[in-house]
């Protein structure tokens, strides 16, 4: 399951949300047909993709 915080410029994460994210982290990652791991090689795609979605998002 995912689950998404949205957290703005300046606003602290909350007590509870910091709970639920220390639960999380015990916990494996999973993979299955609809996610699978990614290659090295996809990886790099993805990680680079991020990288210019920042850098159009803060220009």
């Amino acid at each position: 399951m995912t689950k998404t915080f949205i957290i703005n410029k300046g606003q602290k994460p909350t007590e509870e949300q910091l709970q639920e994210i220390r639960e999380a982290q015990k916990h494996p990652i999973v993979f299955d047909e609809d996610s699978p791991e990614l290659s090295p090689a996809m990886y790099k795609a993805f990680k680079s993709s991020v990288i210019q979605r920042n850098r159009k998002k803060n220009a």
